[in-house]
């Protein structure tokens, strides 16, 4: 087994410059994220424990550390099919409020 350190403010660091929030979520075994899509890109990336990743119908399980992209509008389903609490990043593209006058 690989154990793998991930150094959130690294990671944080990175996807802000990229343009993108990050946050933490916390889900316990069994928990699923039905919400079908978002209006902006989002980031995903596993820190602890057992992901699936449902995206447009493809299941997936992304190993710790690997990163990603879900591009917007697209369905996706999350869920911990582990059998202990799992922890992930999450990033959505932020907008940018800024406009030109001329």
């Amino acid at each position: 087994m690989r154990i793998v350190q991930i150094e959130r403010s690294q990671v944080e660091k990175d996807w802000h410059a990229r343009g993108f929030s990050c946050g933490v979520w916390i889900d316990h075994v069994g928990r699923a994220w039905n919400d079908g899509h978002h209006e902006t890109d989002e980031l995903f990336m596993a820190l602890d424990g057992e992901i699936e990743l449902e995206v447009q119908g493809r299941r997936y399980k992304p190993e710790i550390g690997e990163e990603v992209l879900i591009p917007a509008y697209v369905p996706h389903i999350i869920r911990n099919v582990g059998r202990k609490t799992a922890q992930w990043l999450y990033g959505q593209k932020l907008q940018s409020n800024f406009f030109h006058e001329n």
